[in-house]
Parts: structure tokens; sequence; C-alpha cells
């Protein structure tokens, strides 16, 4: 079955989160980053798309000199991908000297069909890189480039606790970052539907004024029992 990354951008992170817990496919504190990664633009919709990992350096110059020099390679290997790409950037520097990206970088990477940027590092350039319309994620913001360029392209990268390998899912909005596991990717949309729907039937409750404790108990156990009932199907796809 295809995976319908449209689908996915419909939900948020904390609920695709949600629900890959109900498949038991990983421990509930993996896979997503930890709250050093933020979104720079809060405002802008989930993305989604498929790793290209990278790691940058920008305390000391690269030899040839040339700031932007591995952009050509990096973009060219976007096509290795299942999917868009979401740039995922491991800044060396630790702590972060200068900003892993600006407008150049990421006009570059929205031109070649990018879906976001992640990175360990700092961020500049954000009215422009906003104006852009383009989803990026960073641990701050700091105004120079430094001599930023990229050290090394499709290799594994650790960033905000997590490892990301070239071609993982990831989904990613204001409430984070997290990767969606590949052998059940093509399932999740669905089941976030269901998800949602049960969430509802407690929701629903909460909303009709004067809540009492048992029957906020009867709402909460009908959404609980809906979840079991949808996680025992999962689990049975995964």
């Amino acid at each position: 079955m295809a995976i319908d990354l449209v689908a996915l951008a419909k939900f948020d992170t904390p609920t695709i989160c949600n629900t890959i817990e109900l498949f038991q496919v990983r421990p509930r504190t993996a896979g997503y980053m930890d709250g050093r990664v933020r979104a720079c633009f809060p405002e802008m919709a989930p993305a989604v798309g498929y790793a290209a990992t990278a790691t940058m350096r920008c305390a000391l110059p690269r030899q040839e000199g040339d700031v932007y020099g591995s952009l050509d390679q990096q973009v060219a290997r976007f096509a290795e991908l299942a999917g868009p790409a979401i740039v995922v950037f491991q800044d060396l520097d630790d702590p972060p000297v200068a900003a892993t990206f600006g407008e150049i970088m990421c006009t570059t990477y929205r031109a070649f069909g990018a879906a976001a940027l992640i990175t360990s590092g700092a961020a500049r350039d954000l009215d422009q890189v906003r104006r852009l319309a383009f989803p990026a994620f960073s641990n701050g913001v700091i105004c120079s480039h430094g001599y930023s360029h990229i050290v090394d392209l499709h290799r594994p990268v650790r960033v905000g606790g997590l490892t990301i390998h070239a071609g993982d899912l990831m989904h990613a909005d204001a409430n984070g970052v997290a990767t969606i596991p590949l052998e059940i990717a093509a399932d999740v949309a669905d089941a976030a539907v269901e998800f949602v729907a049960a969430e509802v039937i407690l929701l629903d409750y909460l909303k009709t004024g004067a809540p009492q404790p048992p029957a906020f108990a009867e709402a909460r156990r009908g959404m609980m029992d809906a979840l079991a009932a949808l996680s025992r199907r999962l689990r049975r796809l995964a």
C-alpha cells in the first residue's frame, strides 16, 4: 500500500505519535525529538517528508572556502528519496557557533521540492524564510553563518536526541518532530482518523456543559474501549 503523505499532513504531530503508539512497534519514549528542537514558525501546517540527512560545521572554514559548495550535491541526492525531502542537519559544533541555514539555503531546498528543514543548530533570516512558507526547526537563532559548510551527506545523524537515517519518514509541526516507522506508515493516516473519532467521544461529552463524574467516567470508558479495540486491530497489521 502506498504511503499517503497528504493524508498524514492533515493531522498534528501529537496525534500521529498517539496513533503510532497503538501499533506497539516501538517504546512510547522513542521516535521523537526532544525540546531542544523547536518550530521556527509554529503557525505553519505540519510538514511530512523523507529525511535527507547531513552534517554541518560552522566554527572552522572548509579548505575550498565556498560557504555553499555542497548544496548542488545535496539537492541532487533528493532523487534517492521516496518522496519530498525534509533536510535534517546535525550541527557538529557544540554549542552551535553560527546559523546552519538562512534564506539562500531554504530558497534552494524549496525550489528542489523539499518540505522542511530541521537542525540541531541555529537559524537565521527568519523573516525571509517565513515569507517562503518553508517550515524550519532549530534550537535557536544566530545572526551570522560563520564558516558554514556541509561536511557529510546521507549519513546517520543525531538531532534533538533522536538518530535519523536518510530516508526516514518525518512528521513535524509546532509541537515537535517525530519519525513514522515505514513498516506501518501506509496505515497511520487511516488509523489517525479512528483515533480522533475515539477522542471525540469524551470531548463531545465535556462540551455539553455541567459534566458529572459518573457520566464523565462513562464517556472516558467509551473512549478507552474504542482505542483498545483500534489498537488490537492495528497490532495485527504491524
